[in-house]
């Protein structure tokens, strides 16, 4: 056995490892965390100034066993986790499982993979670093205190197996106010006026006014004017400006960037950034620093000179806007600017060719830049029109990054020249509350606010969507009719469009589930879901990782107040979590009409509970794209006339439609058939009959033998034989249609038992 062993916390890594060090060195993966907080109470210890009380995963026993016996048969054990808390708290697991010992045992850490910096590292190891696992343990603990005591609460109140988080919670409320802002918002009505003219040469020119106009009579008005002017380029501005490159990135502003430009959303990003770090290719990806080392800045120094030249070069540094910067001291940066290609599938190559384009030119020259601006004035009217342009003098920093369009070009024009009007339009437009949030800025928000670490934005926007508060899609918007005025040929015409208002898409929108927790939460845990409070713990995790405060201390300062409310909310009835909100009244009973949150989630509630058996309250379904906030009186009334008679079949058999919990469809007797996307309220006989009619025929295809309870069945990964209760896979050398009944009864035995799924329900003390 070699006398030094590396341990590293991914397979890939030790393999790019292997290929730097000698042969005095093995190195062994640990395959991320060893040991973990057990999902049971008393994992934190509260009592006990909050200790954790680990256990070895499950699923790294064996990988744990393998590493004390190569730690026992090395002279020295070398630690290289990630340079983060993360990585530190793993190097400490490791030093405690293993049961190393101090005189034999180092820690090394670098920020890029490459020959020189793993050197550099084995030349000076270090202890490990206590206070950084103290924040790491600390942030650990928060998470589990919150999720253990607060998700039960959830369990009881609202809906079983819900659950909260520290800061997903948080982040779930940030995208429920924000709806909650555009569903509130009252659209104002402007006009954009926009006209085309030709010059003398036939060329066309577009021109704007300058800004919006409130009201119909007084675009109009204009127009009419315009309708008698004739029309002068009266001034030509040309102003020269630059534009400057943006900071190499930081793993906020790389998530940002590859959701906007490359569509990756921050899981996929950092798992792509990930790879790319492990093989090599790109420094340490869990960074806030903007810093770029001296050697990398001579590289690229050197590099753009001989590529593009001295003027393309321009030496820069960023400061971060982070004030608590931390763990990593460089901005994702190619280990080598030289290599400008890189990553093991298209995926990583894109992310990497990102990368590199933004450090490469953050370093470069800026971009010069000419504006101009031609103002056409109109004989008998005051109202200008303007039309802009840009010309980029010299692309500097945008040869490599930042130029997503061509340049806005104007025709050769002098003051004075005349101009023809070909056409001009007046077309209302309504004003938008704030935009939806993205993943990139949902990230960007998290990051201003201080709310979370960077680290932390790609599992905080999952957990999110994977627990239903938040779903990323499209949203219709509503129908509305909005005017037009064209002036064409000396005459003013009006009429309408139809635009869908409030449409968006690929945006973060929260599910009624996200919203009634989230109500209920700042409800009766405001502290918890405070911004500011989320901010300040985020900031005390920091002082622990500096040494500037005490781990239990700021456990306790969180846990004795939050616990307090855990024990209140015994108190609050479900009644009042269930969000109910009174639409008004049916005009047939007169009887309240009620959206509220069920057991399963979001419903329609017709009249009150009470203990006459005769008077009990109707239930309906939430019409689709509706929530509790925003589904009508009306729109809640047409739910409770379903199910609906559809007609009948041509033998007689009554068609039913409804909705159910996987969307709308229609029932004969017992066979249940999906009308997606047909509404089950407007569905005619002869939709029904078709529907029906496909599904038979469906069925039929994908029957091939029934024996008794014993079916063979086509499915969607080929034939196979079930009895309901187990299924039996028919081999490909095999024809189903030849397949006896004692066949069948033989591969069904020997086919093994499904497994049994099952949910280990958390209890609180």
């Amino acid at each position: 056995m070699s006398k030094n062993l590396i341990i590293v916390e991914s397979p890939a890594k030790a393999k790019t490892l292997e290929k730097y060090l000698g042969r005095d060195f093995v190195v062994k993966s640990s395959i991320g965390h060893i040991r973990g907080l057990p999902s049971k109470d008393g994992s934190v210890d509260v009592n006990n100034d909050f200790k954790p009380v680990y256990e070895i995963n499950s699923d790294k026993k064996k990988v744990v066993a393998e590493l004390k016996k190569a730690a026992k048969e090395a002279d020295t054990v070398w630690l290289a986790s990630d340079p983060d808390r993360e990585g530190e708290a793993i190097a400490w697991h490791l030093y405690e499982a293993l049961g190393l010992k101090p005189e034999k045992t180092k820690r090394v850490v670098y920020h890029e993979m490459t020959k020189p910096a793993v050197e550099a590292a084995i030349a000076n190891p270090r202890d490990i670093d206590l206070e950084l696992v103290e924040a790491q343990q600390a942030r650990q603990s928060l998470d589990y205190l919150v999720g253990f005591e607060l998700s039960p609460v959830l369990w009881r109140k609202v809906r079983p197996q819900l659950s909260a988080g520290r800061v997903q919670s948080v982040a779930v409320r940030l995208i429920v106010e924000r709806e909650r802002e555009i569903t509130e918002h009252t659209p104002e009505s402007t006009y954009k006026l926009q006209a085309v003219f030709t010059l003398k040469d036939g060329t066309e020119l577009t021109a704007d006014a300058p800004t919006k106009f409130k009201e119909h009579a007084i675009v109009k008005t204009v127009l009419e004017a315009y309708a008698k002017s004739t029309f002068t380029i009266s001034d030509i501005t040309r102003s020269p400006g630059k534009r400057n490159p943006s900071a190499p990135f930081t793993t906020s502003t790389l998530q940002q960037e590859a959701s906007n430009k490359l569509g990756f959303s921050p899981r996929l990003t950092m798992q792509l950034a990930q790879r790319l770090y492990e093989a090599g290719h790109i420094t340490y990806m869990r960074t806030d620093s903007v810093n770029l080392s001296g050697v990398a800045l001579a590289e690229m120094t050197d590099y753009i000179k001989s590529e593009f030249g001295d003027r393309y070069h321009h030496y820069r540094t960023f400061k971060s806007n982070s004030a608590n910067a931390q763990e990593a001291h460089e901005a994702i940066r190619p280990t080598s600017v030289r290599n400008t290609i890189a990553g093991a599938d298209e995926q990583q190559k894109k992310l990497y060719n990102l990368i590199w384009c933004r450090t490469l030119a953050s370093q470069m020259a800026p971009a010069d830049i000419e504006k101009t601006v031609i103002t056409i004035a109109a004989s008998e009217s005051s109202e200008q029109l303007q039309a802009k342009g840009e010309v980029v003098v010299f692309d500097g920093f945008l040869k490599v990054y930042g130029k997503s369009k061509e340049d806005a070009l104007l025709p050769e024009v002098e003051k004075g020249d005349p101009l023809s009007l070909v056409k001009a339009e007046a077309l209302e437009t309504l004003s938008r509350a704030a935009a939806r949030y993205t993943e990139a800025s949902l990230v960007r928000k998290l990051e201003e606010m201080g709310i979370g670490r960077p680290s932390t934005y790609a599992s905080t926007i999952s957990t999110i969507q994977n627990r239903g508060y938040v779903v990323r899609g499209d949203v219709e918007g509503v129908e509305r009719k909005v005017q037009k005025l064209t002036l064409e040929n000396g005459a003013v015409t009006e009429s309408e469009e139809t635009v869908f208002y409030g449409k968006d898409s690929n945006k973060l929108v929260p599910t009624d589930t996200g919203m009634v927790v989230t109500d209920f939460l700042v409800k009766h845990f405001a502290e918890v879901m405070d911004y500011d409070f989320t901010k300040d713990i985020e900031e005390e995790l920091d002082d622990i990782a500096e040494g500037k405060k005490d781990r239990v201390s700021v456990l306790r300062h969180f846990y004795d107040p939050f616990h307090k409310l855990v024990e209140a909310s015994a108190d609050i009835s479900r009644a009042e979590a269930s969000q109910a909100r009174t639409l008004g009244a049916d005009p047939k009973t007169g009887k309240p009409v009620i959206a509220r949150f069920g057991r399963y989630g979001p419903m329609l509630q017709l009249g009150e509970a009470s203990e006459d058996d005769d008077n009990k309250p109707a239930f309906a379904t939430m019409p689709a794209g509706k929530s509790i906030d925003t589904v009508t009186l009306e729109e809640a009334l047409e739910m409770f006339k379903l199910p609906r008679v559809v007609g009948t079949l041509e033998d007689g058999r009554e068609i039913k439609a409804n909705i159910g919990r996987f969307g709308p469809y229609i029932q004969v007797e017992k066979t249940f058939v999906s009308i997606k996307p047909l509404d089950p309220l407007k569905i005619t006989e002869e939709e029904a009959r078709a529907k029906y009619a496909e599904k038979l025929k469906k069925d039929a295809e994908r029957h091939i033998a029934t024996y008794g309870d014993i079916q063979i069945l086509h499915g969607p990964f080929g034939p196979y034989i079930t009895n309901g209760k187990k299924n039996a896979r028919i081999p490909k050398d095999t024809d189903p249609t030849t397949i006896t009944e004692e066949q069948a009864k033989e591969m069904l035995d020997k086919a093994p038992e499904k497994k049994k799924g099952f949910r280990r329900r958390k209890t609180v003390k």
